[in-house]
Order: C-alpha cells, then sequence, then structure tokens
C-alpha cells in the first residue's frame, strides 16, 4: 500500500469520524449552547448538556449563578451586570459565553381598543383643485411646485397649525398681489417657496388650489403601559395619510375610549375590520406625542384597566421568543377585553430595532367564527407568552386573514422611551 492511498483513507477515517462526533447528541447539545446571552434580573435559562463540562463565572461575581448538573447547565442573572460564563473541559477552557443580565422590568399589557386622533405639525397637502380663472383653470400651489405629501409648517414666517389659520394670509395675498412665503416640510426635509393665490371667476374669492387637512382619527388597540411612568404604546405600526399613504408627522394628539360595535369578517383578499365610536363622553385617556413605524406613544391621564392583566408582566426578549402556542388580548365586542388563543409560526431574533418579526396564526376558534382571524383594529393587540408580554399584532396577511406579522415588544419599549437595556423605570 503505497503513501498515496495510505493518506486517502486516513483522510476518510478523520472526515467520518469528524461527522459521527459532530452529530452526536452530547456535541450537539454543546453547540446549542450560546456564545451570547441577555436575560433580566432573577431569570434563568436552561440548556441540555452531557458533556464533562465545569462551568465558572470568570470574575467570580455574584451577579450570575451558575448551576451544572449531570445534563443540564442553568445560567441564573441575580443582579444586573456583565459576566463572562467559561467553559472548562478537564482544565482546557473550550467555550466562553458573555452574559448580559438586564435590570427587572415589567410592565402592563393592553388589549382595550382606543380612539386615536392625531393634529399635524402643521396643514397636509392631500391634492391640488383647480381655480376658475378669467385667463383659465389652474392650481397655484402645483405652480409653486408644492407636492402631494408636503407639510406647510408656516406663512410669511407665521406657523401654521391647523387649516383656518391660512385664510387670512390668502385674504391678504388676494388683496394686495404678493405672494405667501410658504415653509414646507417633505422627506423630512425643509423647504422654502412662494405661492401666490388666484382669483376665482365665478364667486371672487381667492383660493391656493390645494386639498389640505390638519387631522386625523381612527381606532386601535392598547398595547402596553408603564405603571410608574404612565408611559404607553399602542397599534404596533406607523399612522399614514389615507391619502397621500406618508407617515402623519405629529404635533400632538389624543387617545380616548372605543367601544365596538360590530365587526366585518375576513376573507381571503378582503381584510376584515372592526367597526367602533369613541365613548360617549369622549374622554381622552391620554396624549400623544410620537407616530413612528412601531406604533404610537404617549403618556396615559387616566387608568385603563382591562380585566384580566391588572398586575405588571414581564416581558421577554426578541431572543427568548419561541414557536409555539401564546395569547392575544383584544376587543371584540363592546369594551371587553378577552383572551385568544394564537400560535407563533416564526419569530426572528433581531438584533436591531425592525418591525415583522413576528408571524403568527389565529387558532382560536370563536375568534376565527367571529372576525375571521386577524381585522382592521386589532393593531396593537399584545401578545403573551409563557406569562410574558413579548409582541403585538401589526398586520394581517390579505390572502391569510387568520395570520399576518407582529413587532417584539422590546422595540415598542424603546420608542416609548423605557430603558429596556440601562437602568431600571423611573418615574417623569
Amino acid at each position: 500500500m503505497n503513501a498515496e492511498t495510505i493518506r486517502k483513507m486516513m483522510g476518510i477515517f478523520l472526515l467520518v469520524s469528524f461527522v459521527l462526533i459532530s452529530t452526536s447528541k452530547p456535541v450537539r447539545e454543546y453547540l446549542r449552547i450560546p456564545k451570547q446571552m441577555v436575560m433580566f434580573e432573577g431569570e434563568k435559562a436552561t440548556f441540555a448538556s452531557a458533556l464533562p463540562v465545569h462551568a465558572e463565572v470568570k470574575d467570580a461575581s455574584h451577579s450570575i449563578e451558575l448551576e451544572k448538573a449531570d445534563d443540564t447547565l442553568t445560567v441564573e442573572a441575580k443582579q444586573p451586570d456583565e459576566e463572562k460564563v467559561v467553559l472548562n473541559m478537564g482544565g482546557v477552557p473550550i467555550k466562553q459565553i458573555d452574559v448580559k443580565a438586564l435590570p427587572s422590568l415589567k410592565v402592563i399589557p393592553g388589549g382595550q381598543s382606543i380612539g386615536v386622533k392625531l393634529n399635524t405639525l402643521g396643514v397636509l397637502v392631500v391634492g391640488y383643485h383647480l381655480v376658475d380663472t378669467e385667463s383659465g383653470k389652474k392650481s397655484p400651489g402645483e405652480l409653486a411646485g408644492i407636492q402631494v405629501g408636503d407639510m406647510i409648517t408656516s406663512v410669511n414666517g407665521k406657523k401654521i397649525e391647523n387649516m383656518s389659520d391660512l385664510s387670512p394670509f390668502i385674504e391678504k395675498s388676494g388683496k394686495t398681489g404678493q405672494p405667501l412665503d410658504l415653509q414646507l416640510i417633505r422627506d423630512q426635509r425643509s423647504i422654502a417657496t412662494k405661492l401666490t393665490p388666484l382669483k376665482d371667476k365665478h364667486d371672487h374669492a381667492y383660493r391656493i388650489g390645494l386639498y389640505i387637512r390638519d387631522s386625523a382619527a381612527g381606532i386601535g388597540t392598547m398595547t402596553f403601559f408603564d405603571p410608574i411612568s404612565k408611559k404607553y404604546g399602542a397599534l404596533g405600526h406607523v399612522i399614514s395619510d389615507m391619502d397621500t399613504k406618508k407617515p402623519i408627522i405629529v404635533q400632538n394628539g389624543q387617545i380616548m375610549k372605543s367601544t365596538v360595535t360590530s365587526i366585518e369578517k375576513g376573507s381571503s383578499g378582503n381584510p376584515g375590520e372592526k367597526l367602533a365610536r369613541f365613548s360617549k363622553d369622549k374622554e381622552i385617556i391620554g396624549n400623544i406625542t410620537t407616530n413612528s413605524p412601531f406604533g404610537i406613544f404617549g403618556k396615559l391621564s387616566k387608568s385603563v384597566p382591562n380585566e384580566l392583566y391588572d398586575k405588571p408582566m414581564p416581558v421577554a426578549l426578541s431572543s427568548q421568543v419561541k414557536k409555539g402556542p401564546a395569547k392575544m388580548l383584544t376587543v371584540i365586542e363592546n369594551d371587553r377585553v378577552e383572551a385568544f388563543d394564537v400560535e407563533i409560526v416564526n419569530s426572528v431574533p433581531q438584533k436591531f430595532p425592525a418591525t415583522k418579526g413576528l408571524v403568527i396564526r389565529v387558532t382560536d376558534p370563536r375568534l376565527l367564527k367571529k372576525t375571521g382571524g386577524i381585522v382592521q383594529g386589532m393593531s396593537g393587540s399584545p401578545i403573551i407568552q409563557d406569562g410574558k408580554l413579548i409582541g403585538a399584532v401589526t398586520h394581517v396577511f390579505v390572502n391569510d386573514p387568520t395570520s399576518g406579522y407582529g413587532v417584539h415588544i422590546e422595540w415598542m419599549l424603546n420608542e416609548a422611551g423605557i430603558d429596556i437595556y440601562g437602568s431600571k423605570q423611573k418615574a417623569s
């Protein structure tokens, strides 16, 4: 047998040995132990580990406690800190786990139907109209280079907050012939332009040839609120203008209680909808300070009990969410919050803020019969798994109303200004 044949046989032997070792149960369990872990104070994480390894905290800190049994390794976060756990075999380090323990964080889940009213940061341009002048039909706004989706924030140096603020400027400009100096916001950029109103030959009124809007209203679902700071999050997605399809830039807004009056059941290709009305007294229960890709946020001024989970509940990071059964809290009749069965079909352990981190499917027979699955107005419905708040419903699949997307709760908490990674919650 020549040397070349021996080398080939040794290579095959080593390859087979490597495959057999790497597919053995103890090695597979070892490889599943992560190199990085983030957990909350008081939490435990247990891993299967049949290999004869010894685990120790590198700096012998008391913030992390370890327990190694014959076939498991348990890591417990005793207090907030960052530590390194080293796994040794026969005195030789074979793996290091970077463990970050976060301060304990609990919020109260929502599920309540809420009415939403947003006031824009100026007046929003939603379309053009032609002014019938002596020289033909024209749109002064279009001639001035104004685009649908632009926000008019000031005229002649004066702040514009609602549509009625524009009228005196238009009338004065018509009489003097002086063009209006407009300040616009377009795609987060500030733009200046001049607009000259034109006189309508029929009623002799001066017009700017633009359709504008200064507020928007709708319904959604409360996701959570912090019992200490009263900060809340709802909806789970941005509110966009119905005409321009662009996110609404918010100056301020309010949320109030709402009552579900009926349900339009969803079907393939036709998303359903909750039909609701604002409470009779239109009592404001909180403000709106932010409209972001992760929902609307602000502070509550009134309590919003849901009668199911009125005590603070721990939250889960995206890396802690798993496939399997969960609960969704929402309202389908009047103002009563109920829990319905859903399944987490997929969860992406995101390291950076992103939407659509969850895929969920409704499995509750009663909810499927009543709504067909996920309908408009359920956006923001909190999702609970293993006693923890993990996220919120955001979008329905148009061709499959039983399923939809969700957002991980940690991104909504960050957007609400609740420090999930650093110091403990503080009232503000």
